[in-house]
């Protein structure tokens, strides 16, 4: 896969090293030429150049590329690069780095971003997520906003606990898509039966995201049902 990635700070010098030692064929364009050596970085590509001019995104040959994403520190820089790519190029699937988690809305379609990563606020989600066991936390938001990825921890109390995934009513527009055991990984099936402390990733849209809640977090009927104790005769 091509993947041109503009932006060769910290973010976008980790993304390469992770997509190279996949066998990815990268490509960094910055604006500093000091970035080359500071950055270790062993079989990746480089242009030197402003991302945001056209002449710079023709000589890293834009229209071949698989993927574009978009990792500077500058959100202005970071939508500019995005709607280049898409608008300009026919790039398939651009991915943007929101910096400051105000300017998030910005970061969809009509910008053409397919992707918009929020470090900041994926950041919080991540320590929600170690503190809201019980609760459903939002990961990343995919597909221009319409969807997103979710992750809920299983408390031990869980009515879900000893259930399997194909017993379960899940609405329509959420999938199960990974299952994190004891820190492995596990891909699920319909017979999958969920533990104590799972933690379950899934994808939904944004809409079914309170339906999603309410299925998970739904307390057995019968610890509802239990009635008055009996004080005896």
């Amino acid at each position: 896969m091509k993947v041109v990635i503009a932006g060769a700070g910290s973010v976008g010098s980790s993304i390469a090293r992770e997509l190279l030692s996949n066998n990815h064929d990268i490509l960094l364009i910055d604006q500093k030429p000091e970035a080359i050596g500071r950055s270790g970085l062993k079989g990746a590509r480089w242009l030197i150049g402003d991302a945001c001019e056209i002449t710079t995104l023709r000589d890293a040959n834009l229209d071949e590329a698989d993927v574009v994403v978009s990792a500077t520190g500058d959100d202005k820089v970071n939508l500019v690069v995005s709607l280049l790519a898409k608008s300009e190029f026919g790039v398939a699937r651009t991915v943007g780095r929101v910096n400051n988690p105000k300017n998030d809305w910005m970061f969809d379609d009509s910008w053409g971003v397919d992707v918009a990563v929020n470090t900041p606020r994926l950041m919080t989600a991540l320590v929600e997520e170690a503190v809201e066991i019980g609760d459903l936390v939002r990961l990343l938001t995919l597909q221009t906003g319409v969807a997103s990825m979710v992750e809920f921890t299983v408390p031990h109390d869980s009515p879900l606990v000893g259930r399997t995934l194909g017993s379960i009513d899940w609405p329509q527009d959420a999938t199960v898509v990974a299952i994190l055991r004891d820190d492995a990984p596990i891909t699920p099936s319909m017979d999958d039966v969920i533990e104590d402390s799972d933690e379950l990733f899934f994808v939904t849209t944004i809409a079914a995201e309170d339906q999603l809640r309410s299925v998970l977090t739904a307390r057995s009927s019968g610890a509802a049902d239990d009635g008055p104790a009996d004080d005896g005769a």
